[in-house]
């Protein structure tokens, strides 16, 4: 899979590429490139946004900008999936990390303070996504939050297939939140670890962290 990120700050990324699940899968199963807009600017000066039409603060990235670098990299608006990272977005959940994941190739456009030009959305994406009913600075932090929940389902990604099977939102669990977990000691200032879970009794235990994945999620 290769995942193309077009923003303004590509060295904020350098940090998650050294950590799992990126580490273990870049240049393997998995193909990310860091595009910076500056580098395709038709504008003198490295401009890429510009004040907003009838005023108000910020700056707007600008249309011509982002069908230049489209352009430049894609000979134009590509195939597959250009997903621009907005609060206007559809909201990212599991199930659409799933979608993505089974693409062959996504691009992610990542704008700073006030965003796109709507024309942007309008003719040069194919989809538009948020990771929530909140505002940041610019869309470098959302394309992250893609990349990582998207790496996690690649092959290799994850150190046992086994650690992404049952966790929350999975289909093992039913869509639920994932059931509590402990590790040693078993007691610690009177907190003690459910003694179902001390019992090797492989059967109860499940049993015992289904029922637990329900309460939670209907909590």
């Amino acid at each position: 899979m290769r995942i193309d990120v077009f923003t303004l700050v590509p060295h904020a990324f350098a940090w998650m590429c050294e950590q799992r699940p990126l580490a273990a899968i870049l240049g393997d199963s998995l193909e990310l490139r860091l595009l910076n807009y500056r580098e395709f600017t038709p504008l003198r000066g490295g401009q890429v946004d510009d004040e907003p039409y009838g005023g108000g603060a910020g700056m707007v990235l600008r249309v011509d900008v982002v069908a230049a670098a489209l352009d430049a990299v894609y000979g134009g608006v590509p195939e597959h999936r250009v997903i621009a990272l907005t609060p206007q977005g559809r909201i990212l959940d599991q199930r659409l990390v799933e979608e993505l994941a089974a693409e062959n190739c996504l691009t992610l456009l990542s704008a700073r303070y006030e965003g796109f030009d709507e024309r942007i959305l309008q003719h040069l994406c194919s989809d538009t996504l948020s990771i929530g009913p909140y505002i940041l600075s610019g869309g470098e932090l959302p394309a992250m939050v893609v990349i990582d929940a998207v790496a996690r389902l690649l092959p290799g990604a994850l150190g046992s297939e086994e650690s992404g099977r049952e966790e929350s939102f999975s289909r093992e669990l039913e869509g639920g939140l994932e059931y509590p977990h402990y590790t040693r000691p078993a007691e610690f200032r009177g907190w003690r670890v459910p003694e179902v879970l001390l019992s090797g009794d492989h059967q109860r235990i499940a049993a015992w962290r289904r029922e637990q994945s329900r309460v939670r999620s209907r909590q």
